[in-house]
């Protein structure tokens, strides 16, 4: 069972890896990013890309198109409320560094969306409820698989549904693998850049924070 887990998570990483390759691919360049201060964590790429429309189902019941992330870098992370372990850690960390940036503007102060790969079992007022737990400026977000499929690979990312030992039982029996890096969106809704774990709170802030005043002079 452990080399089975160690071989599901051998394989998110490699399909995580190429499906940025892919996305870079194929969306191609749309501008330099050499704009930007140097950064700690933020891995920035040579060129953003633009990403293909896409709709997600945000916790009050809104809809998150395309186009309404722009204005402010947008830090999006994966993940699903029944996760035991990285997704509370991850949106702990998160919850972190938006404390350290809470004095800049509501107008350009940095976003963070938690996508929950997991509809099933994970309704707009769940993750809603679970997301603000961590920080009440979270935005958190869902949407049918196929979607939730696309927006995914073009963030260069991967998941996937593990049956749990009882799952033939009981249908809720199961977990959700997924990619664990951050991606990072430009104010005019473009990725960026990526922030791989582990992840440090002040370092993710510090960045955060220079590329928002870069953005706005």
């Amino acid at each position: 069972m452990f080399n089975k887990k160690i071989g599901l998570i051998l394989l998110l990483a490699l399909a995580a890896g190429l499906g940025l390759l892919a996305a870079q691919k194929f969306f191609g360049p749309v501008s330099v990013s050499s704009q930007w201060p140097q950064t700690q964590v933020v891995t920035l790429f040579p060129q953003s890309r633009t990403l293909p429309p896409f709709s997600l189902r945000q916790s009050d019941g809104t809809q998150l198109a395309s186009g309404e992330l722009n204005g402010h870098w947008t830090l999006v992370f994966l993940g699903f409320t029944f996760c035991p372990d990285v997704c509370p850690t991850t949106l702990a960390e998160l919850a972190q560094a938006q404390n350290q940036w809470k004095s800049l503007p509501d107008s350009t102060r940095p976003r963070v969306l938690f996508v929950s790969v997991d509809p099933e079992r994970d309704t707009p007022t769940r993750i809603g409820e679970y997301a603000h737990a961590f920080h009440p400026d979270t935005l958190a977000a869902t949407a049918d698989v196929p979607a939730l499929e696309q927006f995914a690979k073009s963030l260069g990312f991967v998941f996937m549904k593990v049956p749990g030992k009882g799952f033939a039982e009981n249908p809720d029996d199961y977990s959700m693998d997924h990619s664990s890096a951050i991606a990072v969106l430009d104010p005019q809704g473009r990725l960026t850049g990526l922030i791989r774990p582990p992840f440090k709170p002040q370092a993710i802030a510090t960045d955060l924070q220079m590329l928002t005043e870069a953005a706005v002079r």
